[in-house]
Order: structure tokens, then C-alpha cells, then sequence
């Protein structure tokens, strides 16, 4: 199904709330939050999508490698692995957000950017959720 064709007004909204989710955020915690997200949802789409605005933008065949391993790695700064461990519990949420996840969390950003991450978050497995239902593969537009 091609999604965007057929739910015009669903798809720009979607678009929109990314957009918004977007500001503020730094563009390499971003990519890294939406690959984390992709691989947890297993949408390989996004996944090939996100890996290539990181190689894009800069960021390391290591870094996206270990992305899948990042409590074991050392590559992550503290920042970006407080915003991981939130993508992993946003994203897995029958055990909901520790208040340790989330006050580590709090620690590293602004109330206002910390909407925008958890905005970011739950936008890609808005994302994930749309494409892997309707069967979207990398390649593909």
C-alpha cells in the first residue's frame, strides 16, 4: 500500500508532527534515537532510511553499527545514552518509563527539548508502525 496515496491527510499529518518533533534536537541524537527505534520495531525501511541521513550527516560506520549494542559500547556519550535507554522504553512500553530512565533523562535536556525527544520517539514508531503494516522495504518510495 502506498500509504501516502491513499491517506493524503493522515500522512502529512504525520509529517507535520515530525517536523515539529524535529526542532531544537541535535541532528546526530536524532538520527541515532530513529535508528535506535527502527531496529527495536524492526522496520528495515526506516532502519536504511535512518542509517543513510546519519552516514549523510557524518556519523560513523561504527557508531551505527554498535547502535543495536549501545549499553556495551563505548562510542555514546552520556547524553545520547540517556536518550536511548528513553527511545528503548518509549518504544517497549508495556513496562512503562522508569522514573530512572526518565530523570536521567531530565538531567540532560531542557523540558522543552526533552518534549521534543520524547516527541521524536513516539513520531518514528508512528513511522516504524505505518510501514512495517504495509509491508514498505528499503528501495522502495
Amino acid at each position: 500500500m502506498n500509504f501516502s496515496a491513499v491517506a493524503p491527510k493522515i500522512f502529512k499529518a504525520v509529517l507535520a508532527l515530525d517536523g515539529a518533533a524535529r526542532q531544537g534536537l541535535d541532528p546526530v541524537l536524532l538520527e541515532l534515537v530513529q535508528i535506535r527505534a527502527s531496529q527495536i520495531n524492526r522496520c528495515a525501511y526506516c532502519i536504511d532510511y535512518h542509517t543513510g541521513d546519519a552516514r549523510k550527516g557524518g556519523e560513523s560506520e561504527e557508531r551505527i553499527y554498535q547502535l543495536s549494542a549501545w549499553q556495551e559500547s563505548s562510542l555514546y556519550t552520556v547524553k545520547e545514552r540517556a536518550a536511548l535507554a528513553l527511545t528503548e522504553e518509549v518504544t517497549l512500553l508495556p513496562g512503562g518509563v522508569t522514573d530512572a530512565v526518565y530523570d536521567e533523562a531530565a538531567q540532560h535536556f531542557g523540558e522543552e527539548e526533552l518534549a521534543h525527544l520524547i516527541a521524536l520517539i513516539f513520531t518514528t514508531n508512528a513511522w516504524n508502525r505505518m510501514n512495517v503494516a504495509t509491508r514498505k522495504t528499503p528501495g522502495t518510495e
